[in-house]
């Protein structure tokens, strides 16, 4: 009896942690949905902006449209600082084993799982410099767009991919791979009219932007993935919560049946007893 109690207030106190850290996860959910919500205006003028200058101008080239055979991809990949978040980390980091199988490939790793995944399983990393998903900001993703864009430019990769998990709902994050390394411009051999004029030129704004592109497009996903971890860390704590409570009334189950059957034995005794000296 005296076991089963003492699981009883274990189980009961680790209830009241998995029931804090769900108010918590809720808490940060709300504030980072919002950031999801105010980031993709920025992504989207900026895409809209690129397909246009690709699609609407004649014998149009640049350097971030260069598609190269060899293949040696570079991975910005962004995972969390903690556990506990159901299969949040483990899902974008088999997604990423799963794209890159079969090729030779480097990562920049965001968030400490990340960088103790790829530290343990010895993938080459350019950087460490971001270990910390939940310290960075807007001016840490333009610095690593310009990492990155400098290393394409260079020849150094042929393809730059963006992986991270997208917040479909509170229920529903899915681990995404996102080429944006050369930039997917329109194939159509007809081109479109545009009332557009870009001064200098229109291939030197489209290099100007992609750079601001890309930044736009990492602090998005980052702004995704911290929406992502929150939901499934609190969907994760929720169940937890649930599973310690049907524990604790099966302990209590458990220890009635205890506290009843030393009863009756006691009774036993004592009636044994009495009919013993009569």
């Amino acid at each position: 009896m005296k076991e089963i109690k003492l699981r009883i207030k274990s189980v009961e106190s680790t209830m009241q942690i998995t029931k804090a850290m769900e108010l918590v996860a809720s808490s940060k959910l709300r504030r980072a949905k919002e950031r999801v919500e105010h980031s993709r205006p920025y992504f989207e003028t900026l895409y809209e902006t690129l397909f246009d200058i690709a699609a609407t101008q004649d014998h149009f080239d640049s350097p971030y449209l260069a598609k190269r055979d060899t293949h040696r991809r570079l991975y910005i990949v962004i995972a969390g600082d903690r556990g506990l978040a159901g299969g949040y980390n483990a899902n974008i980091l088999k997604a990423v084993q799963a794209d890159a199988e079969g090729q030779e490939y480097e990562v920049l790793p965001i968030g400490k799982k990340a960088v103790e995944y790829f530290t343990r399983h010895k993938v080459p990393m350019i950087t460490q410099a971001f270990a910390e998903a939940g310290a960075l900001s807007v001016s840490d993703s333009f610095e690593i767009s310009k990492i990155v864009c400098q290393k394409f430019l260079e020849g150094e990769f042929d393809e730059i991919r963006l992986c991270f998990t997208q917040f479909v709902s509170m229920l529903t994050q899915t681990a995404t791979v996102l080429q944006v390394l050369p930039f997917n411009a329109p194939t159509d051999a007809k081109k479109r009219q545009s009332l557009m004029l870009y001064e200098p030129d229109a291939a030197t704004v489209f290099d100007t932007i992609i750079p601001e592109y890309l930044a736009g497009v990492v602090y998005g996903a980052l702004c995704e993935s911290v929406a992502s971890e929150q939901g499934a860390r609190r969907t994760a704590m929720d169940a937890a919560t649930k599973n310690a409570g049907e524990m604790i009334e099966h302990l209590n189950l458990y220890y009635n049946r205890a506290r009843q059957a030393a009863i009756t034995q006691e009774i036993t005794e004592i009636v044994a007893g009495a009919d013993a000296e009569s």
